[in-house]
């Protein structure tokens, strides 16, 4: 039985392989992400990242053996880290129109950063998508649309929001409105036509225009 120097030593070994083949995995999907955000899921390929990475695609398919792997990866980093806003959102407390407000910020920043939301752009192929990633897709929506029905339903009790109808109709009118928004904006090259939009959907919700800067 071994045991001992030999053990730490292996164990040593062991960790700093997990941690390479987790900094490549971390990498691969930095770099899938920025070219789903930018051109589309179908629009790139492995030769893509493989090229950029400076690794081979045999390296690739290592870490995520089909594509379909990689793009699940990918919706599920991204909610992750959509969950943890919305969270830090809940965490400062407010009014639910200050929810509602940090929440436009988010796609806002997104669209500074000159990309697009990786689930919307996703959600436009979404028929030419593998069955999992589909569901991923309408979990990451499902999530969003539940935590903004309780912003309103909130906002609605506080006396800051008021809107007619049901809280959970208007959470999935308003994902619609900015995730097109966002789409129109890229299109036309002007980000001004989302800040526009978005301070339209605020003033609808009764926001005073002076506070939606």
């Amino acid at each position: 039985m071994l045991g001992g120097p030999y053990v730490n030593s292996l164990d040593k070994k062991e960790m700093h392989q997990s941690a390479i083949r987790s900094s490549t995995s971390d990498q691969i999907l930095d770099i899938a992400q920025t070219l789903v955000q930018k051109r589309g899921y179908n629009a790139f390929s492995y030769a893509d990242i493989s090229a950029t990475l400076g690794i081979t695609k045999a390296s690739l398919h290592y870490h995520f053996k089909v594509k379909g792997d990689l793009g699940l990866s990918l919706i599920g980093r991204y909610e992750n880290g959509f969950r943890q806003r919305l969270d830090e959102i809940d965490r400062q407390g407010g009014a639910g129109s200050d929810r509602i407000r940090d929440y436009v910020a988010i796609y806002a920043g997104v669209l500074a950063d000159h990309r697009m939301c990786l689930c919307g752009m996703l959600a436009a192929e979404f028929d030419t998508l593998p069955k999992p990633m589909q569901s991923a897709l309408d979990h990451f929506f499902d999530l969003n649309e539940r935590w903004l029905t309780g912003v309103l339903e909130l906002g609605r009790t506080d006396g800051s929001l008021r809107f007619e109808g049901e809280a959970h109709e208007l959470a999935q009118f308003l994902v619609a409105s900015l995730e097109g928004a966002m789409m129109l904006a890229r299109s036309h090259g002007a980000d001004g036509r989302f800040h526009s939009a978005a301070k339209r959907l605020l003033v609808s919700l009764s926001l005073e225009p002076s506070r939606l800067s």
